[in-house]
């Protein structure tokens, strides 16, 4: 549903979609190639501006930088 419906969903559930979607590619290994993958297919939030210092609500960019947190990469926020 995710990948067939978030583009052009409404922006609020767009943004519950497209955190969901990151979820999955958090928390679940299994699926998180193709997470990254339907994230970067769609570009929902690709250009979303976002502060320095902090993680970008697009999919790829926070699987990856929560991924990286969590086995004790560099500047894991703590």
């Amino acid at each position: 549903m995710i990948e067939a419906e978030m583009a052009g969903a409404p922006e609020r559930l767009q943004w519950a979609m497209n955190h969901c979607l990151a979820q999955i590619g958090i928390e679940h290994a299994a699926y998180r190639d193709r997470a990254i993958g339907i994230g970067e297919r769609l570009g929902v939030l690709k250009d979303y501006p976002t502060p320095p210092g902090c993680t970008s609500p697009y999919a790829p960019v926070w699987i990856n930088e929560m991924v990286r947190r969590q086995h004790g990469g560099a500047d894991n926020g703590v």
